[in-house]
């Protein structure tokens, strides 16, 4: 098991982040690249960036690369279907059709199963442990030696909140309604539920609404309060289902062609870096900021019922989610190598996250006295 490093008090990495920014940009300013020097990018999203907290970071991202640069670098954002789909950035960056997309780590797990930890994992790590793994714990390194030979360079750029567990048409209060429950479920959460009986489905977010609406699904996932406000289940599904057991965290990514990457001089690859390293901050912040208001919202103005999900149920969940990642351990190494350094690190860090922080329902009972 690897020794936990120190970490750097966020306000501190922050402020170093800035002191670092603005170094670069004075140097910049001050050698003003020539037009060889110049870097002017496609930058396809996986996400639209209306959505907020989930895709809006990319944007911000992009606008500090170019602050920092002088200028001298622009990343120019492309909505989904502008270029290619959402789904099909990883190829596209890979084939070096496109410089570079900001995308979550996942869709391209028919060709590298291990790609949909980085983007979440159940019964996972949190925002800030995800961070912690990435930044401090080898996982960043551990990432690029898995994607150099798909000929990209993938860079941590944003961390947002837990997804909620499903918008349902009645509450989760049992085992039994596990079975044959028709629910649309994404990425692994989908597979494990399909091991306790329930009928998943793969739906877009466009044709999630009317599928609830017309009852042809019981249930959906799909992101954080402030994503799903915005698409708007809260008016057809009234039981809205927590914890995200199937994501803690959700972490994106700025995927660059390697060979545009390699013909970076250092500064510009400092930038890109310290530009994510921002992201990363930024994103934490501004998802953990808005969902408390919204999920209130949804409780106090939409009629909405927030259900905890049974503790039997979460450790089913739990159960079978272990033999989907020893299956997909024993298929692909690259898997199993990521999984094991993930859970190796959140046993590590348990014992630090169950004493060095107060109770997380702590203010409640206080205020309940």
């Amino acid at each position: 098991m690897s020794t936990l490093k120190t970490l750097t008090h966020p306000i501190t990495r922050l402020s170093g982040v800035a002191a670092v920014a603005a170094t670069l940009a004075v140097t910049a300013i001050a050698n003003p690249a020539t037009a060889a020097d110049r870097v002017r990018w496609q930058m396809a999203m996986s996400f639209p960036s209306t959505l907020k907290a989930l895709a809006d970071t990319a944007p911000w991202m992009a606008e500090q690369v170019n602050a920092m640069s002088g200028g001298t670098m622009t990343l120019q954002v492309f909505e989904p279907g502008k270029l290619v789909k959402g789904t099909e950035v990883f190829d596209a960056v890979s084939q070096g059709k496109l410089d570079s997309g900001y995308v979550w780590a996942g869709y391209e797990i028919g060709k590298l199963p291990a790609s949909v930890l980085f983007g979440g994992q159940p019964f996972g790590l949190t925002p800030w442990e995800m961070a912690a793994f990435m930044l401090e714990n080898g996982g960043q390194q551990m990432m690029e030696e898995l994607y150099e030979p798909h000929n990209v360079m993938p860079i941590l750029c944003g961390i947002v909140s837990p997804e909620a567990a499903g918008w349902f048409t009645f509450p989760l209060e049992n085992l039994d309604q596990v079975q044959g429950l028709r629910i649309r479920f994404a990425g692994m959460g989908g597979q494990v539920l399909q091991k306790m009986g329930a009928e998943v489905t793969v739906l877009p977010a466009s044709e999630l609404f009317d599928a609830l609406d017309k009852g042809v699904i019981d249930a959906t996932e799909f992101s954080m309060p402030t994503v799903d406000e915005q698409l708007g289940f809260y008016k057809v599904a009234k039981f809205y289902h927590l914890p995200g057991w199937h994501q803690q965290s959700t972490s994106q990514y700025l995927y660059v062609n390697l060979d545009k990457w390699n013909g970076l001089d250092e500064t510009q690859q400092t930038i890109l870096r310290t530009a994510c390293t921002a992201g990363v901050a930024k994103s934490i912040a501004r998802a953990e900021g808005l969902q408390g208001a919204v999920l209130n919202t949804f409780t106090e103005e939409h009629d909405v019922t927030a259900v905890r999900l049974p503790e039997d149920i979460l450790m089913e969940l739990q159960a079978k989610t272990d033999e989907v990642m020893a299956e997909f351990s024993a298929k692909d190494e690259g898997f199993a190598r990521v999984w094991g350094a993930m859970k190796a690190f959140q046993q590590e860090h348990q014992a630090w996250r169950d004493l060095g922080y107060m109770p997380n329902d702590w203010a409640t009972r206080v205020s309940g006295q």
